[in-house]
Formats: C-alpha cells, sequence, structure tokens
C-alpha cells in the first residue's frame, strides 16, 4: 500500500465519527488486494498460510518411500484414497471439486519447490521471504516491499484503483509505492446524501480529508447488494469474511478494470491430526477456485491463479497424527490461460540420502520462478526486471512452459 494510504488510514480513523461510521468498520482494512493495470490478463495470488503439507496434497504414490513415511495417515479408517493425476502422484481427495478443472488442463501444480527461507522454519520469517519475494541476502529495506507491488512498479499506466484488500489480514505481497486500495467485506456506512454534501462542506479546503473520507464511502458503496438504493447501513448476511465472499468480491472486481488480485487463506498449519484439519483449508481452497471460475465467466481464459505457501511440512509424521513444519512443499495453479494437467518439477525422492537434513523434501525449484514465468507470459515484463527489481537475486531458470 502506498504511503499516501497509509496515511489517510489513520486520518479516517480518527474523522469517522463525523460520518457515522466506526475505525473498525471502515472499508479500508486487509486481505484481498486488487490492481488495475494496462493488459487484459488477470492474476490472482493466493497466500496459503500455515504451511500447506505439499506431501499430502500432492501425494507421490509412485515414490517407494512415501507409503511407509506416511503409514498412520494413510492407514486411518478415515484416511480416503487420493484422486490419480498422472500416475505418479495423486491429489488428496478433498479437492475433488477441482478434478474437473484438472481433466479440462485448467489445473496444475508444482512440486519440489520453495522460497529461499532455510532452517528456522517460522511462520512470520517464512511468510515475510514468501511475500517480499526476496532472499535473505538482500537489504531489509527491500524486503519492506512486496513482490506483486514491485512488479506494478515496473509498468506504466497505473490507475488510482491500483488495490482493494478484503478480510483483516495483513498483505505485505502488495506493499509498497504503487498505489493500493483495501476493502474489507464487513464494511458498514451510513451515510445519507445529506452527510455526504455537509462532509464536502466541511472539507473543501482541505483535500486531504475530504478525498480519504469520500474514498471510503464510494469503497463501501460498491459493497451495497445490487438493487438497493441509498446508503449501506449494514454488512452482508453471513460470514462476510468467508472465502465465498472474498473469492465473490474479487471475480466482481476482475471483469471490470482490476487485472490483479491477492488474498490469503490459512489454515494449513496442521501439527496435530492433520486428516481433520486439511480438509477444511482445502474446501475453502476448492470453493475459492470455483468461485472465481464462476464469478469470472469469459474472463476465466485470461486468468491465472497461483497458489503459494510459506514452506512445506516434514516428509515424516509426527506423534500426533500430523507434520511439523518443512522445507520443501507444493504450489497450486489454476485458471483458463495455464497449461495445466500436470505437476511441474524435478521430484528429488523420498529416501534417506535425498531429504533436505533428513526430515524435509528437498526442494528442486524456486517456488518464485515459477511466478516470475508466469508475469513473464501474460504481462510481457523483461527477464531482467524480474530477477533484479521484482524477485532480487532469483535465477529463473528455463521456462517451464506453465501458460498456453
Amino acid at each position: 500500500m502506498a504511503n499516501g494510504m497509509l496515511s489517510r488510514r489513520g486520518l479516517l480513523t480518527r474523522g469517522a465519527a463525523l460520518i457515522g461510521c466506526s475505525a473498525a468498520a471502515h472499508p479500508l482494512m486487509s486481505t484481498v488486494t486488487f490492481a488495475s493495470a494496462p493488459w487484459e490478463e488477470r492474476l490472482v495470488v493466493l497466500i496459503l498460510r500455515g504451511g500447506m503439507d505439499g506431501l499430502d496434497v500432492v501425494r507421490p504414490v509412485g515414490d517407494p518411500a512415501y507409503g511407509e513415511l506416511r503409514r498412520t495417515m494413510l492407514d486411518s479408517k478415515k484416511a480416503e484414497a487420493g484422486l490419480p493425476l498422472d500416475g505418479y502422484f495423486e491429489m488428496h481427495p478433498d479437492l475433488a471439486p477441482l478434478a474437473p478443472l484438472w481433466q479440462a488442463g485448467q489445473l496444475g501444480f508444482a512440486h519440489a519447490v520453495s522460497t529461499p527461507y532455510r532452517n528456522k522454519r517460522s511462520h512470520f520469517d517464512g511468510q515475510d521471504i514468501l511475500e517480499a519475494g526476496t532472499g535473505l541476502d538482500v537489504p531489509d529495506e527491500t524486503r519492506r516491499d512486496g513482490w506483486l507491488n514491485r512488479m506494478l512498479q515496473t509498468v506504466g499506466g497505473m490507475e488510482s484503483e491500483t488495490a482493494f484488500a478484503i478480510g483483516r489480514d495483513e498483505l505485505k505481497v502488495l506493499q509498497g509505492k504503487a498505489p493500493v486500495f483495501n476493502w474489507s467485506p464487513d464494511a458498514a456506512l451510513t451515510v445519507t446524501p445529506q452527510s455526504r454534501l455537509l462532509l464536502e462542506k466541511i472539507y473543501h479546503e482541505d483535500a486531504l480529508f475530504r478525498d480519504a473520507a469520500l474514498e471510503a464511502i464510494d469503497l463501501a458503496e460498491m459493497a451495497r447488494p445490487a438493487g438497493t438504493d441509498g446508503a449501506m447501513t449494514e454488512a452482508p448476511k453471513g460470514n462476510a469474511n468467508s472465502v465465498t465472499n472474498l473469492a465473490a468480491f474479487a471475480a466482481e472486481r476482475l471483469t471490470q478494470e482490476t487485472r490483479i488480485a491477492a488474498f490469503s487463506l490459512n489454515g494449513w498449519d496442521t501439527h496435530r491430526k492433520q486428516e481433520n484439519a486439511i480438509r477444511g483449508a482445502l474446501g475453502d481452497l476448492s470453493e475459492t477456485i470455483l468461485t472465481l471460475k464462476k464469478g469470472l465467466g469469459p474472463v476465466w481464459a485470461k486468468t491465472t491463479i497461483l497458489a503459494m505457501t510459506e514452506f512445506g511440512r516434514t516428509v515424516r509424521e509426527n506423534g500426533s497424527g500430523g507434520t511439523d513444519h518443512g522445507t520443501g512443499g507444493a504450489m497450486l495453479m489454476a485458471g483458463g490461460a495455464i497449461r495445466g494437467g500436470r505437476v511441474f518439477g524435478k521430484w528429488p525422492g523420498l529416501d534417506d540420502a535425498s531429504l533436505y537434513e533428513g526430515r524435509d523434501l528437498m526442494p528442486t525449484a524456486d517456488v518464485r520462478s515459477y511466478a516470475a514465468w508466469a508475469m513473464r507470459g501474460m504481462f510481457g515484463i523483461d527477464r531482467t526486471l524480474l530477477e533484479r527489481d521484482v524477485f532480487p537475486g532469483l535465477d529463473m531458470g528455463s521456462d517451464p512452459g506453465l501458460l498456453l
């Protein structure tokens, strides 16, 4: 988010009483961010917070070591067989709603990927590195910007509606100098036409207060259900932060002038009883993607979705039926613009000699390289800019052929 927006947010908080809204209800919050840009392709980035277990989501059943490493989880009475993908990998059964996308070539995975983060396995550090898109060898000030924001800074023609955020989680992936708007699905403003007129008169000579307050009203009105008149006086019914609401609003914006969207999905930290814990997260992920597909309509054909997590999990189960923080993992990609129906990447194997530090899946590719190649193919950004400015220090390697 641009520094100007940050200052506006603070000013709105102090001036909110004048227009009858609380600081908690005003729409300048966080989680889903959108950006408009001078191209037709759409990019959606999903941050899967908690460390998704790629070995459970995309199961390497063709590796002879896998069954032994995950014996208890696979033999559980509650365990269901995976869905065959390519003869070597199977997809977790709770991603079954996405099976038609796989068959249509609109769903794919990359395995044995990671960020440059190693050894400490902290959620906070791992997510910071993932969203900054840097290694640990770059200056701290570089890591303050998110890689999506730096990408926006490399292209011209950015409009004022560069980004929105839905929900309450902080999204560092879009923080930076490029302008970013934020929106919360539980925004609630009560503003009559008379109140708006009064507000304009009070702040007529103070452009910063005036524009910030009116911007908040305009964003809240975007959330008003179709067919209603006047000011929005209550939040949407149901769980305003549900993945359906987040994805539906994202799709609505993406069918208009927005071209970039990013939001986070939680629930991937599966230390205990993973077979139960991961099901809700996989259900949310499936629902998010299918809601986007439905809402995007014909725009789906121009859309790429990248779902990324801060690190993978240990190859061996722990004593409580879960897995601990690891290194190599998997990412998911979907959309009508991708060349799916494939598991990308070089498989390192799960024998003891092939593991990272004897406990984790060995990374064979940088997760940032897939994002870089997606942006290269979608937006035509020069490779030098991607490796130097967007992802400092990245070697993109050879083109994996991610896009059609």
